[in-house]
This record gives C-alpha cells, sequence and structure tokens, in this order.
C-alpha cells in the first residue's frame, strides 16, 4: 500500500525580490536623511530667531540711549 507523501516541517521562505530590497535600502535612506535635514533646519530656525531676537534688542538700547542723549540736549537735564 502506498504510503502519504511527508511533509516538511521547515516553511519555505518567501521568495525575495533583489530590486525591491535595493529599493527599501535606498527609500530607508532617503527617508533617515530628510528626517536628519529636518532637525538641523529646526535648529537653523531656532538660531536665526534668536539672533534676530538679539539684533532687535541691541537696535532698540542704542535707539533707547540715542533718544535720552537727545532730550537731555533739548531739555538741557
Amino acid at each position: 500500500m502506498a504510503e502519504p507523501a511527508r511533509r516538511s516541517h521547515e516553511p519555505e521562505a518567501p521568495p525575495v525580490d533583489p530590486h525591491a530590497v535595493g529599493l527599501a535600502y535606498r527609500r530607508e535612506r532617503a527617508r533617515r536623511r530628510a528626517r536628519v535635514a529636518r532637525t538641523r533646519a529646526s535648529k537653523h530656525a531656532t538660531l536665526r530667531f534668536w539672533l534676530v531676537v538679539l539684533v532687535f534688542v541691541v537696535g532698540l538700547l542704542v535707539l533707547t540711549g540715542v533718544v535720552w542723549r537727545a532730550i537731555q540736549s533739548l531739555f538741557g537735564l
């Protein structure tokens, strides 16, 4: 009498497309570069903001000093 075919207990590995693997690597590298670029841009934006605030504060102090001297000379204080 015939015996049933033996089954292997190890599942077969799914077929791998080498082109898809390379594409996935390139996609992940692009995502990583974009994330790093966003982080860098955010840090630069914060630095630019504080630099502009500093310039405005210095300008305000200079303008205040000029106006104060003009008031002193005008009113003889």
